[in-house]
């Protein structure tokens, strides 16, 4: 059975793209607890729940799996719309310790039956909600059983000082011996189950002398390994002892990220989560196109070498935004704080209050859980914090839980805060010097996908408060043999964040075969708006389209068609994400489910002038 699916996640996953890595590590263990346990009466809590494929495959799914991240398929995370054994829609870390008491203490509360299983990584344990949720779980986490899935990793390689703790655990070779001895002796005696419960108990005290300071005992919750998270039989025995446990519990399990698929074993961060590749060898296919992390990444380095002051600053994603080469050029400059976004943000504030430039690299959608460290820790102390927003507006393939949508108009009532938002390559480059070289806390945020080849547009200096707009006529430079009647034509401005150039572009060109002229204003800031400059530059149009990668609830959008109403301008139109959760899909198809694709842009212009 672990063959057939560790073959099927890794055939689907070569060809859908998704999270390899972790789910071949963790195929036993979902086997074992699958075995053991009733789901869904008894519920199994995945935590970020990016390892639950196999978890799928064995609750009905296996017949859609084919479909893994593609519009209208299953998610790559639990999904509660998608089956009952699914108990929430998680994306993030470190919250299922927390999930999990409160669907125990619920139960207990209306007297209902059943166990609830948590399985959290190592990496997710140096999240701050998880030690909060698991000092609350040793009061009242009867019937609750945590699995600690302890791989050595999260994304990147795990840091810290609790990483350090349980590699003691699993490296103290008198223990390892004296535990396989014990196991082995014990497995062999038909003890009867009182009996069994005695040397159980009597296994644990033992253990206490080998393993004298153990932070989950201290806690006031049993603990039980560390085990070999690849031996399905033996994962089973122990869990169906567990089982009768009603005081909380911590299982710990090792496992081997990426197991069963040698590149993926030898590369691990690599595989975590991966576009399509070929199977054969594990090779992803290389495009010639600059992403936007790999252009902040470049760009980074080379102010780096310029400003010894800067560091750079991740909550376990180097890779993810762009961190690694900073880390492989500044190792002494270079923090990774584990999956701690809130902490990240704090501990930014006091580098700045000690006279470094740190540079904290974050997706938009983690960005959300260090609100209040944004807003008590770098605004109110006036920090020079420059916080990069990977990830932000349409994330294809992940879904709900990471849209990057709601930044914006999160941190624009934000005072002393600046956003960026550059368009291009050349742009970003321009807003990270002056991020870095300004006294200011600044956000700069910008998609995951390929920056645009217009890169001689965007040399223009940065002024505070001020974007680039851009004339048909540079964008077009052949403009003349699309247009009828130049003198007749109708002029259109698209308003544009960054993120949403690209598809304004295209519809700026589509408007051309409809002879319709329009410029394009990029908001290199959305926060400050130097509105006196951009009234002046509003009058001159027939029409306005505003056009964000953004929840329209409180964006620069809705703020702009204020300051339309005010200079009287009405014929304007807005096009933003519309409130709401966007599952997963393409770029392109999350964008047409928000009704920001390029025909609904360009079609929004014509309704203006027609």
């Amino acid at each position: 059975m672990q063959a057939e699916i560790r073959k099927t996640i890794i055939d689907v996953v070569g060809e859908n793209g998704g999270h390899l890595a972790s789910n071949l590590g963790v195929v036993e263990l979902t086997v074992a607890l699958h075995r053991v346990f009733s789901s869904p009466k008894d519920a199994i809590i995945w935590d970020v729940s990016h390892q639950c494929y196999a978890h799928k495959l064995l609750t009905g799914r296996y017949e859609d799996f084919s479909t893994l991240r593609k519009k209208d398929g299953l998610s790559g995370f639990t999904k509660k719309a998608e089956s009952p054994h699914d108990y929430f829609d998680n994306g993030h870390s470190s919250t299922s310790i927390s999930q999990g008491l409160g669907l125990i203490t619920a139960r207990r509360l209306q007297g209902q039956e059943g166990k609830v299983i948590v399985v959290i990584g190592d990496g997710a344990m140096t999240g701050g909600l998880a030690f909060e949720g698991l000092c609350n779980a040793s009061q009242y986490g009867k019937n609750m059983i945590i699995i600690l899935n302890d791989n050595q990793m999260s994304i990147d390689r795990n840091t810290g000082a609790f990483s350090s703790y349980l590699s003691r655990l699993t490296m103290t070779s008198h223990y390892q011996t004296f535990r396989r001895a014990v196991d082995s002796l014990v497995g062999k005696i038909p003890f009867g189950k009182g009996i069994s419960k005695f040397i159980y108990r009597f296994k644990r005290g033992l253990k206490g002398l080998f393993l004298s300071n153990n932070l989950f005992s201290d806690f006031g919750f049993e603990y039980v390994g560390p085990l070999d998270g690849h031996d399905e039989k033996s994962l089973e025995k122990v869990l169906k002892r567990v089982k009768n446990m009603s005081n909380p519990v911590v299982v710990h399990v090792v496992t081997k990220k990426g197991k069963g698929y040698s590149p993926a074993e030898d590369h691990p961060e690599r595989f975590h989560g991966i576009g399509p590749f070929c199977i054969s060898d594990g090779t992803v296919e290389k495009f010639d196109t600059l992403s936007f992390t790999e252009s902040f990444s470049s760009s980074l380095v080379k102010l780096a070498e310029k400003k010894p002051k800067i560091v750079g600053i991740t909550a376990a994603m180097a890779k993810g935004t762009g961190l690694a080469a900073f880390e492989r050029h500044f190792p002494d400059r270079f923090f990774d704080v584990g999956i701690s976004e809130e902490h990240a943000v704090t501990f930014a504030g006091g580098l700045s209050k000690g006279g470094l430039i740190p540079v904290v690299c974050i997706y938009s959608t983690f960005i959300q859980r260090s609100f209040d460290q944004v807003v008590h820790d770098v605004s109110l102390q006036k920090a020079h914090v420059v916080m990069i927003l990977d990830r932000a507006g349409a994330v294809p393939g992940d879904g709900e839980t990471h849209q990057g949508i709601f930044d914006i108009a999160l941190f624009r009532p934000v005072p002393d805060i600046e956003i960026m938002s550059p368009a291009s390559s050349a742009d970003l480059d321009l807003c990270l010097n002056y991020a870095v070289n300004s006294n200011s806390s600044v956000v700069i945020r910008y998609p995951k996908m390929s920056c645009p080849s217009e890169q001689e547009v965007f040399n223009s200096p940065v002024v505070r408060g001020q974007g680039v707009l851009l004339k048909s006529s540079e964008l077009f430079p052949s403009l003349e043999i699309f247009l009828e009647d130049e003198l007749s034509v109708k002029k259109i401005l698209f308003v544009t964040t960054g993120g949403m150039y690209s598809e304004v572009v295209k519809a700026s060109r589509a408007l051309l075969m409809e002879n319709v002229l329009s410029d394009i204003y990029t908001l290199r800031f959305i926060k400050p708006i130097d509105e006196t400059k951009i009234a002046e530059i509003f009058t001159i149009y027939d029409g306005i389209v505003f056009v964000e990668d953004g929840i329209k609830t409180g964006g620069i959008s809705e703020y702009l068609s204020l300051l339309c109403e005010k200079k009287l301008i009405h014929n304007y139109a807005i096009k933003a994400f519309p409130e709401g959760f966007y599952s997963q899909g393409s770029r392109e198809e999350v964008l047409s489910e928000a009704g920001l694709s390029v025909n609904d842009i360009k079609n929004a212009a014509l309704n203006l002038i027609r």
